[in-house]
């Protein structure tokens, strides 16, 4: 397979669309889609990592409305932005890879695994 370096560009009817996500315009995006918390999504991963490593909803929460970006946003095969956002809560450092996920009524936040 071969990786483009540059965004790809779709034209037609006199537009040019960026499929080039970028971590401003992903979090701008996650900080939106937070605010109302049944639009975050937890995997069956997650969960069992977040037992694994002790890590609560809480923080997980907080590392979503306020964490950086460690690992660039970019897009999945499915056509998802994704990246890793790390935070520091009640003493502990908070890593969780979320993905924005597109549905007909609204994008969803959904959180692929977490870490520490």
């Amino acid at each position: 397979m071969t990786l483009l370096p540059e965004p790809i560009y779709f034209m037609g009817m006199g537009t040019v669309k960026s499929l080039q996500p970028s971590d401003a315009g992903f979090l701008k995006k996650l900080r939106a889609i937070v605010q109302d918390s049944s639009r975050i999504v937890l995997t069956g991963h997650a969960i069992k990592r977040m037992r694994q490593r002790r890590i609560n909803q809480r923080q997980v929460m907080e590392c979503l409305k306020r964490g950086r970006i460690v690992e660039p946003a970019h897009l999945t095969i499915q056509g998802d932005w994704k990246a890793t956002l790390e935070h520091q809560y009640a003493g502990d450092m908070v890593r969780a890879a979320v993905a924005i996920e597109k549905q007909e009524d609204g994008d969803l936040a959904v959180v692929v695994t977490v870490m520490d």
